[in-house]
């Protein structure tokens, strides 16, 4: 069964980077990219309502315009609910010491990486051999 990933970012090059990346590192994944948060949390609000499961991977960008990264996790834990929350791992472009540590704090963030997204990354999230 293909592990549905969904990765959030209004950088092309970067979507396009974190895809590549997921894809050369292998697993049975599905991928999805959305261009902003809104989309995300449009198609999180579709699934919802269709009863059908959210994805279990979240690559998410922090720095979008409009809504982030953080009001998206917020929008998304207001509306997800009963359904399983997925696993989000933050991507920034930026050394941001406050984002780190809100990152380690956040309940709902399962890591924080720099972009581009590596194997070496991936290493760590795959790595433990555990069910995602």
């Amino acid at each position: 069964m293909q592990t549905t990933t969904w990765i959030i970012d209004d950088d092309m090059v970067s979507q396009f980077a974190t895809r590549y990346c997921l894809e050369q590192y292998g697993g049975n994944l599905a991928i999805e990219t959305f261009s902003n948060a809104e989309e995300g949390l449009a198609a999180a609000n579709t699934l919802i309502k269709n009863n059908q499961a959210l994805p279990k991977l979240i690559f998410l960008d922090l720095v979008m315009d409009d809504m982030d990264g953080w009001q998206f996790i917020d929008q998304l834990k207001k509306v997800a609910k009963q359904s399983a929350f997925p696993k989000i791992y933050v991507l920034s472009a930026f050394v941001n010491a406050k984002d780190r540590a809100t990152a380690k704090k956040h309940k709902q963030v399962s890591g924080y990486f720099d972009k581009p997204l590596t194997g070496i990354s991936l290493s760590r999230i795959f790595g433990a051999k555990t069910k995602i």
